[in-house]
C-alpha cells in the first residue's frame, strides 16, 4: 500500500468512526446495537469510488482518483457525510444511489434480522448494504441482493469481492424476487413501490418481515402465508429511488395548486397523497387529513390479502381505505 492509500484509509477509518458516533447520537440502532459493528466495520468508501453532488448548473462528480489530493480528501469525507449519495445518474436523471446511513441503519434495526435469517434486498445499489447485511449475519450465503440494472448489479457485486464479502448477487427484476433462492425470513427494498409485490410473499415463510419504502413512507409487514401479510408504516419518512421494472413507479399525479399552504407543505399530508393517490384527488385528501388532525404514519397500515391489497387508516376493516394495485 503506497503512501496515497495509507492517508486515504487513516482518513477513512477516522471519518467512519465520526459517522458511527453521530449515527450512535442519534438513536438509530438503540433497539439493535448489534448493527453498530456492522457500521463500523464495513467501509463505506470502498462502494462509491465515485458520487455526484448537486449544485448550480447541475451534478458534480467527486472521484477517489483524482490525481488532486483536497480533492480524494473531499470525496472520502464526503463518503462518511450522514447523506445519501448519488452514484448513477443516466440523461441528468438518478437512477441509482447510496442512501442516507441513519436511515439504512433505521430500516435495518425495523427489519429485525436474527440469526441465520435468509435475507433478499431489493435493489443492490452500490452493495453497501447487502455488506452490511452479511457482516450482521456472518455468512454471506444467507444475503441475496438484486438490481434490474446489469452495471449496478455487477458493481455491486465487485464493490462487495474486493472488501471480502461474497452474497448471491442477481441481475433481474426485483418485484418478483429471487424464487430459486426463496424462501426468505426477511425482505428489505431500498427503492420505492406503488404496491407489495405478491411474488414477494410467495417466497417468504410465514411469519417472515416485509420491509419496504412504500409511498413517501417505510411499510413493515408481515408475512402470514403465501398471500396474506399486513402491517403497519413506521414514523420515519423515506425518499427513495423508484423500482425499475414490473412494479415501477408512477410519476408525481395532480397539482396541489389552489390547496391551502399549511395543509400543502405538511410532509404527512403528501405521505397521505402519495398513498391515495389513485383513489383521492387532492381536495379530498385534504379534507381528510383535516378532519383526522393530521394523522402521523404510523395510523396507517397495508393488508394484502390474495389478489387484493389496500391501505387503511388506523383499521383494515374502518372506513377509510384504498385499493393498492
Amino acid at each position: 500500500m503506497g503512501a496515497y492509500d495509507t492517508e486515504i484509509e487513516d482518513l477513512a477509518t477516522e471519518a467512519r468512526a465520526a459517522l458511527v458516533r453521530e449515527i450512535d447520537a442519534d438513536g438509530a440502532w438503540h433497539e439493535d446495537p448489534v448493527w453498530r459493528d456492522a457500521f463500523a466495520a464495513v467501509p463505506r468508501h470502498r462502494f462509491v469510488p465515485y458520487y455526484y453532488v448537486a449544485g448550480r448548473g447541475g451534478y458534480r462528480r467527486r472521484w477517489g482518483e483524482s490525481p488532486d489530493p483536497r480533492a480524494r480528501e473531499r470525496w472520502v469525507r464526503g463518503a462518511y457525510e450522514d447523506a445519501p449519495l448519488a452514484t448513477r445518474l443516466r440523461d441528468g436523471e438518478l437512477v441509482s444511489s447510496s442512501s442516507q446511513p441513519s436511515l439504512m441503519a433505521r430500516m435495518l434495526v425495523a427489519l429485525r434480522v436474527a440469526d441465520g435469517d435468509r435475507v433478499l434486498e431489493v435493489g443492490a445499489g452500490t452493495g453497501y448494504n447487502a455488506a452490511l447485511l452479511a457482516h450482521r449475519l456472518g455468512d454471506d450465503d444467507l444475503v441475496t441482493t438484486i438490481d434490474l440494472e446489469p452495471e449496478i448489479a455487477e458493481s455491486a457485486r465487485r464493490h462487495l469481492e474486493a472488501v471480502g464479502h461474497r452474497p448471491v448477487v442477481v441481475t433481474g427484476d426485483g418485484a418478483r424476487g429471487v424464487p430459486e433462492r426463496a424462501r426468505f425470513d426477511r425482505i428489505i427494498a431500498t427503492c420505492a413501490l406503488l404496491t407489495v409485490p405478491r411474488a414477494w410473499l410467495a417466497q417468504c415463510r410465514p411469519g417472515a418481515r416485509i420491509l419496504t419504502p412504500l409511498g413517501t413512507g417505510l411499510l413493515a409487514l408481515t408475512v402470514r402465508d403465501p398471500v396474506h401479510a399486513e402491517g403497519r408504516f413506521l414514523p420515519t419518512a423515506a425518499y427513495f429511488v423508484p423500482l425499475r421494472g414490473e412494479a415501477r413507479a408512477e410519476p408525481e399525479g395532480a397539482s396541489l395548486a389552489g390547496l391551502p399552504g399549511r395543509v400543502r407543505e405538511q410532509e404527512t399530508f403528501r405521505f397521505l397523497l402519495a398513498l391515495t393517490r389513485r383513489t383521492l384527488d387532492p381536495w379530498e385528501a385534504c379534507a381528510l387529513w383535516e378532519r383526522e388532525g393530521g394523522p402521523q404514519r404510523e395510523r396507517y397500515g397495508v393488508t394484502v390479502g390474495g389478489e387484493r391489497a389496500w391501505a387503511w387508516l388506523d383499521d383494515p376493516q374502518g372506513p377509510y381505505v384504498w385499493p393498492l394495485p
